[in-house]
């Protein structure tokens, strides 16, 4: 439904551009420029409105909301959209040129689907800004081309991690074993093995829990070790999809020989991610492959269970190659885009980048992501400490953490009370050493714009029912056919060409 939508959005935004350029040759478009020449001339409001996803039950209070616009001296309308329905009314005002002047875009999936509306100039172009001011004019050269639209930057982003993901498990099962933190695939395998025979987590013991995700459950972690190209790879000079690699095919065969020794929960591609680690906090599995920033959670919640439950984290695995390698991200996660319906000048769109230069400012940087001190926290040798009144967190400053676009800039340090918490993010952070980054995370597709999610489902499918043991080699390259005759030959030319001529 999600791609049909957008397709339909894509149209919309070629008849736009069409209409653009009919109206641009007409002698209306005299008094257009004239206009817009006037308005730049004319003082600018101190009203902003802001389109964000809310990632919590119910709309925040308005303290951290008047603190911020004390601040910035801006009269701030917060549309506060919930998260499972954010791209629907998304998609729903940009037809209908209601969008605000700065919208959230919620992730790199829905990014991609708006590029041939950014390269019909519906959003602003910022880039040739960004050096005027203080704050963004520091923001990472690389990131900031991973979110390029023809080499061009149309879009501020929110800081991610670049490799998160790793392993956790029980440390006090693998001492128990005798076994040391993994650091191969066969290390991993036979700490699953080890898991199961000893019943560590008791008879129903499922060593690895995994869920119903290929990208941020196990198996895109896993495939990184088994030497798996990040989502593209170059082969003999030509990019090609990840799921064409050994790599892929290897990843594949080694969680189904786990799904068949029992080593993984049977219904993972079923499983969802809030029971996929309630068997983590109750102490059933002994191996969670995801992000290794949730080892504090998984500590703090199944030692409430099982209190002698004790974790550790590992992610420098050694690859075919004999090195480390992750998959990682672009850098980025969410994007805040200006729309050109709602922001109509370039004196308006200056004094928005103004406003956002502040969004990195020390004071409020740290009102998004933490509160107010001595209310929402208290400062320990000058990292934070939480207020432990996780209902008060929840009303007043999480939903505002989505605003927040650093985790690094002007932000102060936590204070970590869980050691695998704070080794978790350390090793996150080295990651960036290793990291394996997505060749096409700048390239442009059109067709894999248009195509790419639904056809992207060929391969997903096909990828579950080789786990399953419900096709062979045989019938996933049967599916790897379907895939490239329904638009994924197109896909794959036109980012090979689009990476030799460098965007």
């Amino acid at each position: 439904m999600q791609a049909r939508n957008f397709r339909w959005l894509n149209a919309l935004s070629i008849l736009a551009l069409v209409t653009g350029i009919v109206a641009g040759c007409s002698p209306a478009s005299n008094n257009e420029k004239k206009e817009a020449k006037s308005s730049k001339a004319q003082p600018q409001s101190n009203k902003i409105t802001i389109m964000v996803n809310l990632q919590t039950p119910v709309v925040p209070s308005d303290k951290i909301e008047k603190l911020i616009e004390e601040k910035t001296g801006m009269d701030i309308k917060f549309e506060w959209v919930p998260d499972g329905t954010y791209d629907e009314k998304f998609q729903a005002a940009f037809a209908t040129n209601s969008l605000p002047q700065a919208a959230y875009i919620k992730n790199q999936s829905s990014f991609i689907q708006l590029r041939d509306a950014i390269k019909s100039q519906q959003f602003w172009e910022i880039g040739p800004y960004l050096k005027d001011y203080p704050n963004l004019s520091k923001l990472n050269k690389e990131t900031l081309n991973n979110t390029a639209v023809d080499g061009k930057i149309y879009s501020l982003y929110k800081e991610r991690p670049l490799a998160r993901q790793g392993i956790i498990y029980r440390k006090d099962w693998a001492d128990k074993l005798g076994l040391q933190a993994p650091k191969t695939t066969d290390d991993i395998y036979n700490m699953l093995k080890k898991f199961k025979e000893s019943q560590a987590g008791g008879p129903k013991t499922v060593p690895l829990a995994d869920r119903n995700d290929l990208i941020y459950g196990s198996f895109k972690t896993l495939s990184s070790y088994f030497g798996t190209p990040n989502g593209w790879g170059v082969e003999n000079g030509k990019l090609v999809p990840e799921f064409m690699t050994k790599g892929y095919m290897d990843t594949m065969k080694f969680v189904k020989k786990l799904r068949d020794e029992g080593l993984i929960n049977q219904d993972f591609p079923v499983t969802s991610k809030t029971d996929q680690q309630n068997m983590m906090y109750t102490g059933t599995s002994g191996m969670y492959i995801g992000a290794l920033t949730d080892a504090g959670v998984i500590q703090d919640k199944t030692s409430k269970n099982v209190k002698e439950a004790q974790y550790d984290v590992a992610n420098q695995i050694l690859g075919t190659n004999g090195k480390p390698g992750v998959w990682a991200l672009p850098g980025y996660g969410t994007l805040v885009m200006f729309p050109k319906s709602a922001v109509k000048s370039e004196a308006e769109l200056k004094q928005i980048l103004t406003f956002f230069d502040k969004w990195f400012d020390k004071d409020i940087v740290n009102y998004l992501k933490y509160g107010v001190e001595g209310e929402h926290y208290t400062l320990k040798d000058g990292k934070v400490v939480p207020n432990a009144d996780t209902k008060l967190l929840e009303k007043d400053v999480k939903p505002y953490s989505t605003l927040a676009l650093t985790d690094s800039m002007n932000v102060l340090p936590l204070l970590y009370n869980i050691p695998v918490e704070e080794k978790g993010f350390k090793l996150s952070d080295e990651a960036v050493n290793f990291a394996v980054q997505d060749p096409t995370v700048p390239l442009n597709s059109p067709t894999f714009n248009e195509k790419g999610a639904r056809i992207g489902d060929i391969i997903k499918d096909a990828t579950y029912k080789f786990m399953l043991g419900k096709i062979d080699e045989t019938g996933f390259q049967a599916d790897v056919k379907k895939w490239q005759d329904e638009g994924g030959a197109k896909i794959i030319d036109e980012y090979n060409a689009a990476f030799k001529g460098g965007k």
